[in-house]
């Protein structure tokens, strides 16, 4: 007995010896982030001592917070990213914006000032990597991880977040009960149809490769837009997907439709879970693009359009060979994606008077680096899932949704036209609080957690590494007060906020799908990715690069409404990003949303 509490008492003196050395330690300063301005932090010789490296930044002094003079004078006229939507969006200058878009020097000049602002707020090369907290190397060689925006929060900070918030993080499974479960299907402001939602799907997934069995912050992307979502994304898939004849991809005729062919055929390796019939088994471009139907048409519609534009290129060169034709080809779909990217896609989500346009020529003679490394932030950025319905309503006939998974061959049952006209029918969802569908809940939850074990900074942080003005309190971030009050019992300082959380619990924009920090985060990553691409750069922006005038002219005249057409038999279904006779501002908004948090009993 008397052993033992000698014993007790020599730990409890360690004990405390040892709390007392941990309290006596001086907390890391840069987990304060004292550095401003893109100025990189690091620690001194002295403990608690620290450096803001200002080095060729339009800043300097102890944290990089004063500017330069002539970076003075840039910055005094120089408009808020909320007053620059403000007047891209404005009904009162459309008439200004209408000039623009008529008068051709006035708008490559408005496209190359969005072009190079949006560019420059990125570090190009990064300097970041997720297997690293510092600058390394690998940050640009190494593509088999993402790059990331800014470093992690250190480990020996005293709280997640650096030194604001709580000694913990809110648990993921009561954030998600509190915030994010749909009760009721809540549509997007804007109106967008499940048409968009697909094509961001299909999209993306050609660069968004995350190598989750190896760690979130792994990759087996190509880092940019390669068209692998619909090639495959290596030499054997894409080999297994081709015809190797005339240059086209292997294709099959079922309902006097033209589709990919099953699994069994091409044998390319597919996603699919054990007991899906082999008629809802194709072979495409991306493992799991069997998941949903949706992406399956676009696939069909992509690899329709490879084989068209293949036989317009064997009429202007029947000399070409089988692998010539492909190639070319290739290059055709990879500048038609971007293409329509640019003029419909980010048109749409941008929902701006002057017209976003596809002019790669206008950055010609400027400083632009046409290389690209795709950043771990991004792709978080762009989990979207609350887009999706919970059902579809294809030709009158509702489809719940876990009956639309791993089912391809609704789209040969309705028809690629049916489909089409369906999708752009119906309105996509809300990106917002309270509304991911049960199917997502389980990658809503996900997301959180890998952000954490990527020990992202907070979501202000983010604001303000974009240039945009942190959020001083929760109300202000939300829009409202009762879900900011839940938000404030659970991470105590609205600088503690989680980057993905603070995304879709913040108030929406005007005229937007999204609060301002996605798309002012996203659009210089979306612009870069896709001017970055080689095609827009001189050494390939010219007719030999797509096999002449022809095909150049496929690229620079590409729309989704062509492509469906294009590629479809018979009357063009309609072809919508936007469903038909929208009016804006027919949706309960986030002011008038019942929030209503969990029972304390069940928190």
């Amino acid at each position: 007995m008397r052993l033992e509490l000698f014993l007790l008492v020599i730990g409890l003196v360690l004990f405390a010896r040892v709390a007392a050395a941990a309290a006596d330690k001086p907390v890391n300063p840069c987990c304060s982030f004292p550095c401003q301005n893109r100025g990189v932090c690091f620690n001194g010789k002295e403990p608690g001592s620290y450096t803001c490296d200002c080095a060729n930044l339009p800043f300097y002094g102890k944290h990089c917070e004063t500017p330069y003079f002539w970076t003075r004078i840039a910055l005094w006229f120089k408009p808020s990213p909320e007053s620059v939507h403000g007047l891209l969006v404005s009904e009162n200058l459309k008439w200004l914006w209408d000039i623009v878009n008529s008068v051709k020097f006035l708008h490559d000049w408005a496209i190359r000032r969005v072009y190079l602002s949006r560019a420059e707020i990125l570090d190009t090369p990064p300097l970041y990597e997720t297997i690293h907290d510092y600058t390394t190397i690998t940050a640009t060689t190494n593509h088999s991880v993402y790059a990331r925006c800014l470093p992690p929060v250190p480990l020996d900070c005293p709280t997640p977040m650096g030194v604001k918030g709580k000694k913990t993080l809110p648990d993921v499974d009561l954030l998600v009960k509190t915030f994010f479960v749909r009760e009721k299907f809540r549509p997007d402001p804007q109106g967008s149809s499940v048409l968009m939602t697909f094509f961001a799907q299909h999209f993306t997934h050609m660069f968004f490769k995350t190598s989750y069995r190896a760690n979130p912050g792994a990759t087996w992307s190509g880092h940019g837009v390669d068209v692998t979502s619909i090639y495959g994304s290596n030499v054997t898939d894409e080999h297994l997907l081709r015809s190797f004849k005339d240059g086209k991809l292997k294709m099959q005729v079922l309902n006097n439709e033209e589709f990919p062919m099953y699994a069994r055929d091409a044998r390319v390796f597919m996603m699919y879970p054990p007991g899906i019939p082999e008629d809802s088994r194709f072979a495409l471009g991306h493992p799991f693009f069997g998941l949903l139907p949706g992406l399956f048409l676009y696939q069909t519609i992509w690899m329709r359009e490879h084989n068209r534009v293949c036989d317009i290129l064997r009429e202007e060169h029947p000399d070409w060979d089988d692998e010539r034709l492909f190639q070319t080809g290739k290059l055709i779909t990879l500048g038609e994606t971007i293409k329509i990217v640019v003029e419909d896609y980010v048109q749409h989500l941008a929902s701006y008077y002057v017209n976003v346009a596809f002019k790669p020529e206008v950055l010609f003679g400027y400083p632009f680096q046409y290389s690209n490394k795709i950043v771990v932030e991004f792709n978080h950025l762009y989990h979207w899932h609350p887009l999706m319905p919970d059902s579809f309503n294809i030709s009158g006939n509702i489809v719940k949704m876990k009956d639309y998974m791993f089912r391809s061959d609704l789209v040969v049952k309705h028809g690629t036209a049916a489909m089409t006209d369906s999708l752009s029918r119906q309105r996509a969802g809300h990106m917002s609080h309270h509304n991911h569908g049960a199917v997502t809940l389980h990658v809503l939850r996900d997301t959180i957690l890998h952000g954490r074990d990527l020990r992202f900074q907070s979501f202000n942080n983010y604001r303000a590494r974009f240039n945009l003005k942190p959020y001083s309190s929760f109300e202000e971030l939300t829009g409202e007060t009762k879900m900011a009050a839940e938000l404030e019992r659970l991470y105590g300082d609205v600088d503690a906020v989680e980057m993905y959380v603070g995304m879709l619990l913040e108030k929406r924009r005007k005229r937007a799908l999204f609060g301002s920090t996605i798309v002012d985060m996203g659009a210089p990553f979306s612009v870069k990715g896709l001017l970055a691409n080689p095609i827009c750069s001189p050494v390939y922006w010219k007719p030999s690069t797509f096999g002449g005038e022809r095909g150049f002219d496929i690229v620079r005249t590409a729309t989704l409404q062509k492509l469906f057409c294009n590629n479809i038999k018979g009357k063009c279904p309609l072809v919508s990003f936007r469903v038909p006779e929208f009016v804006e501002g027919d949706v309960e908004e986030a002011t008038n949303f019942n929030f209503r948090p969990p029972p304390r009993d069940e928190l």
